[in-house]
């Protein structure tokens, strides 16, 4: 479980985690890189980051949340305002 609360950490923790988890390369993972156009991540993929994502915040992320994610950005917002509402 993270505790960090800056969008920053977020994203780095999130970077961090599809490298090790989705063997993607580094380079492609900046904070404007679009989940399923840049780096080729599917639906199941999808499911599988938000089970990843509510272990390392240790708290329920709402499907309608990822609903509107397209980008590495966009992912770490939404972590950003789960941490920041508990």
């Amino acid at each position: 479980m993270i505790d960090i609360k800056n969008k920053d950490e977020i994203l780095n923790a999130i970077i961090d985690l599809l490298e090790k988890e989705f063997e993607l390369p580094r380079e492609k993972l900046t904070p404007d890189a679009k989940m399923f156009e840049d780096l080729d991540l599917d639906s199941i993929d999808a499911v599988d980051l938000i089970v990843k994502l509510q272990k390392m915040t240790g708290t329920k992320v709402q499907p309608e949340e990822f609903k509107q994610i397209r980008t590495l950005s966009d992912i770490a917002d939404v972590i950003h305002n789960i941490l920041n509402r508990k």
